[in-house]
């Protein structure tokens, strides 16, 4: 059986919408896109990097997917990073998408994403990583099927946007695996795991 991962970049208020870009994702009237950037050091760097040095299966929502698409597929900027994501099998959750065929190494898991994730994860292979998928996590996390959490937790609180946990989540327990790691900007790295 395979163990999920879920990595996310996450406000002291629990948002996780628009780390990354100004545009990255304005649903709702989000104003605050790009807000992860200015806290990027090489700790971060170099504790993002353990987790690619192991091979692992990503797994996707499709609109993070397709916005991943945008930013890694194709690119050959020799950054480890890029190599990770565009050598990886990227499995893509999804009732809408008719293929997968627009990033290498991408195979479409069609259906409700519970019973599809389900399914994958009851097979022999390598253990699948979810960066993003806010909305993915929050139905893999309400049907128990996440393992663990790496948590990046960033010093600023937005007042609004996605959180993490938007509607009551399940009482599950998760203890810390590994001491927490805390970047020159302030970020706690913890890696949590399921009880």
């Amino acid at each position: 059986m395979r163990a999920i991962t879920a990595t996310m970049s996450v406000t002291l208020d629990g948002v996780v919408q628009g780390l990354g870009r100004p545009d990255e994702d304005t649903r709702g009237g989000f104003a605050h896109g790009g807000w992860g950037g200015r806290y990027n050091d090489e700790v971060m760097g170099q504790e993002m990097g353990k987790g690619m040095s192991k091979p692992t299966d990503m797994l996707f929502g499709h609109r993070t997917w397709q916005d991943f698409i945008g930013a890694w597929a194709g690119r050959t900027d020799g950054n480890p990073f890029t190599t990770h994501m565009n050598a990886a099998t990227k499995y893509v959750a999804s009732r809408t998408l008719k293929d997968a065929d627009a990033w290498q190494n991408s195979v479409l898991l069609r259906g409700e994403a519970t019973e599809t994730v389900a399914e994958l994860k009851a097979t022999p292979g390598r253990e699948l990583t979810i960066i993003g998928s806010t909305s993915l996590i929050h139905s893999l996390h309400a049907a128990g099927l996440i393992d663990h959490y790496c948590l990046l937790i960033h010093p600023l609180t937005l007042g609004g946007g996605t959180r993490l946990f938007e509607d009551p989540a399940p009482l599950t327990e998760f203890e810390l695996a590994e001491p927490a790691v805390t970047t020159t900007k302030g970020v706690i790295i913890a890696r949590y795991s399921r009880r």
